[in-house]
């Protein structure tokens, strides 16, 4: 998909146009060889900067082109998928590229709801021409949209303990151990993209205005507490899967101790009986109450072991 959008300078009125026109925002997602060459024609850029964000494992990074005076910014951002049973959070990179101060491109695989939310015009000092501004309005959001999808994971991590607490699950322990992967993904992520932020701050990637600067500071201070927002919730959710391991594995050994208890106490009886039953002379073979005499002993044996097992809490 091919989109262009233009804020006009004179009314800043932010309309889709159809023209490559100078100033404008460039937006693809998931573009076909067609739109790739297209807008490479028309900007006059090289395939390579728009194909290396199409790469579902490309990392963050910034790349300078110092020929032709083009700027490719990658930055993780978070997306949720619906998964069969569970939402799935993971991320994708974002390409950003500024071509010679006169276009600015974003390039992604996927909608998401970063650039929707300046595609609808929910961005206050948003114009299509400030380039620079416009990169760190991006980063900000990012950032506010990691913490947004942590605070929403956390939520779930807590749902599922409650659950667990009633009723061990399979289901809500994958849901559990999905959500410790989401996590790993995010602080990944989070951390690629603090390099990506710190290195435009130094002001030697893009030139740097102080009334956009300070959206920048915000936006590494935001992807800072998602950091720290996401290594502790992954510590609570690491001990909170070691705790239940510990549990199942307790609850299994219970369950075993109780069986083999089980075990013992109907092989008192089996036992006992197979002693009558051999070929030699035996108390009581003669009496007529021999058989009852053996069903006592083998009752009174039984209950001694089972009083015995239940005070060494093997039938607990």
């Amino acid at each position: 998909m091919l989109k262009i959008y233009n804020t006009d300078i004179e009314t800043n009125e932010f309309q889709e146009i159809r023209e490559f026109k100078k100033g404008s925002w460039i937006n693809l997602v998931n573009p076909s060889e067609n739109e790739i060459k297209k807008v490479c024609e028309n900007i006059n850029i090289q395939e390579d900067f728009i194909r290396d964000a199409l790469d579902y494992e490309e990392k963050a990074r910034i790349d300078k082109e110092e020929d032709d005076n083009t700027i490719l910014f990658v930055v993780d951002v978070p997306i949720s998928e619906k998964g069969e049973e569970n939402e799935i959070y993971t991320t994708m990179p974002l390409g950003m590229i500024v071509v010679r101060d006169e276009f600015f491109l974003t390039v992604s695989l996927r909608k998401n709801k970063i650039i929707e939310s300046f595609e609808k015009r929910k961005i206050k000092n948003f114009q299509t021409y400030k380039k620079t501004r416009f990169i760190f309005q991006i980063l900000y959001l990012n950032s506010s949209y990691y913490l947004n999808y942590l605070k929403q994971i956390n939520k779930e991590t807590e749902i599922a303990e409650y659950i667990l607490k009633n009723s061990m699950q399979n289901k809500e322990l994958l849901k559990l151990l999905s959500l410790e992967k989401s996590l790993v993904y995010f602080t990944t992520s989070l951390k690629s993209n603090e390099i990506v932020m710190e290195k435009t701050l130094r002001g030697k990637i893009v030139k740097l205005y102080e009334e956009d600067e300070e959206i920048l500071e915000d936006a590494i201070t935001e992807n800072r507490q998602a950091i720290e927002m996401a290594q502790i919730y992954s510590n609570i959710l690491n001990g909170t899967m070691d705790a239940y391991a510990s549990i199942i594995s307790n609850n299994l050994n219970g369950v075993m101790k109780f069986l083999t208890s089980i075990t013992i106490i109907l092989a008192v009886p089996t036992m006992i009986s197979s002693f009558w039953g051999m070929n030699v002379k035996l108390p009581f073979e003669n009496s007529p109450m021999g058989f009852l005499i053996m069903v006592l002993i083998a009752i009174i044996m039984t209950i001694a072991v089972t009083l015995w097992l239940n005070k060494k809490d093997m039938l607990k």
